[in-house]
């Protein structure tokens, strides 16, 4: 990870306007254990494409992870109404064990907590 956060950042200074090397250095932060730093560059990189699902799902973990329910609620919702989600399956294989599981329960049961507020309507 410090080897790809390295060129990740070379990347960025490069052209700083490329979303794939901020997304890369944010993914290297998150494996080095430095998630607030990892939260800020996808912030930023949100403020330039805030309809990109790829950054959106990477924030709903942090916040998910973070506690923040709401947010990474909000988040996920974002990522389902744009219509990209097939940037979910890649990224859970960035994300450690824990968040991965995190994410999948997480999922999970607001998937089954819509499914039944359907049936009741």
């Amino acid at each position: 990870a410090p080897g790809v956060y390295q060129l990740a950042s070379l990347l960025v200074e490069l052209d700083g306007s490329d979303e794939a090397s901020r997304i890369l250095c944010a993914d290297a932060l998150y494996q080095m254990g430095c998630v607030e730093e990892a939260h800020k560059l996808l912030l930023l990189a949100l403020s330039r494409n805030p309809q990109s699902s790829p950054i959106l799902a990477r924030l709903a973990l942090l916040q998910l992870k973070k506690g923040f329910m709401y947010d990474g609620n909000q988040l996920l919702k974002k990522v389902i109404r744009i219509g990209d989600t097939s940037c979910l399956l890649p990224i859970m294989d960035i994300f450690k064990d824990e968040d991965r599981k995190l994410m999948q329960t997480h999922c999970h049961f607001r998937a089954l907590t819509i499914l039944k507020n359907k049936q009741e309507d």
